[in-house]
């Protein structure tokens, strides 16, 4: 039933407006937000303090390495550990190569998968073949590297490099005795083991750019290949590079399934049929042998120079992806 109503030409005060009480507050819900504060802050500060024990550990453990061949460790190419000399050289650039390799073959195959499945891709095949994408992310390691031992290998030893060194043999890239194993095998692995990571933030990327952008570029008279490539390409371009460089961070780090095909000899050649040597390899492969004080010394230090470099290379992607996205979530269109 509706109240009293205020008879017409009557004042209403202050006092006969009724007063809303105010939100009661608990006093026992001080001590559970303190329990919860108190723990995010603990786990927030575990984990920067495993990172801060890691770095110490490499540090410390590469110290025996560091004042007996200083920075000539990076320029050395001698690896021997029985005359106790080592040097760093071939492993850097066996990863630098190989995920060089991984990233020309990876990027135009992960760009081209983020435009069809967020411009052309019809509504229905989106999310199936998002999913089978991501899907490649979730496969182990070392399943990459049986597959390429029975797969890839053996396809390039018979195809692809007979053919590479027939036609492109004269830029001594593709020269040698075609064996499948070697600097070519393991960035192609490392192009399928990357190609979800740049896929995703790429998608991620585009799924931002607003549809107005789009919509501007087709009134004035562009095709669709033109609105790709000026109108969402071209806005989402630090945020592509952000990505790349983040599949660059896991193609750097990768182990398993590098160790498997690419030879595992520490030399420096210019053709990619050439076996090669990675700094995650050698860890993988010589860690457990090492036995004089320096020989270990000298592998921690290569553990460190591939941690730094992961972290930098992290941190660049993320910067980039945020200085696309700015912390907002992902936008689809229709």
């Amino acid at each position: 039933m509706p109240g009293p109503q205020p008879v017409e030409g009557t004042k209403v005060t202050p006092a006969s407006v009724v007063p809303v009480a105010p939100v009661l507050q608990t006093s026992g819900g001080e001590v559970p937000d303190r329990i919860f504060k108190s723990a995010m802050t603990a786990c927030a500060l575990a984990v920067l303090g495993v990172l801060v024990l890691i770095i110490y550990e490499l540090v410390s453990g590469s110290g025996l390495s560091w004042h007996a061949f200083g920075f000539k460790f990076f320029g050395g190419s001698d690896w021997n550990p029985v005359s106790e000399q080592f040097g760093a050289l071939p492993f850097i650039y066996g990863t630098l190569v190989s995920s060089l390799v991984a990233l020309i073959i990876a990027v135009p195959l992960a760009v081209g998968v983020a435009v069809f499945t967020t411009e052309m891709c019809p509504k229905v095949l989106r999310a199936p073949l998002s999913f089978f994408v991501e899907l490649l992310a979730a496969i182990p390691s070392v399943i990459y590297g049986l597959w390429a031992m029975f797969i890839l290998v053996p396809l390039l030893s018979v195809y692809v490099e007979p053919f590479l060194a027939k036609t492109l043999g004269w830029t001594g890239l593709f020269e040698g005795a075609p064996y499948g194993i070697g600097m070519l095998a393991a960035g192609v692995i490392l192009a399928i083991m990357i190609i979800p990571i740049i896929s995703s933030i790429t998608r991620e990327v585009l799924m931002v750019v607003p549809q107005h952008q789009r919509e501007g570029v087709l009134a004035l008279g562009a095709t669709r290949w033109e609105m790709i490539w000026m109108g969402v390409l071209r806005n989402a371009r630090a945020g592509i590079v952000g990505g790349i460089i983040l599949g660059l961070g896991r193609a750097l780090g990768e182990t398993m399934a590098v160790t498997m095909v690419i030879g595992n000899r520490p030399e420096i050649a210019k053709s990619l049929f050439a076996p090669g040597y990675t700094m995650a390899s050698v860890l993988a492969n010589e860690f457990s042998e090492a036995t004089g004080d320096v020989y270990l010394s000298a592998l921690v230090e290569i553990g460190l120079a591939l941690f730094l470099v992961t972290i930098i290379v992290n941190a660049l992607a993320q910067f980039l992806v945020w200085s696309v996205t700015r912390g907002q979530p992902a936008r689809g269109h229709a």
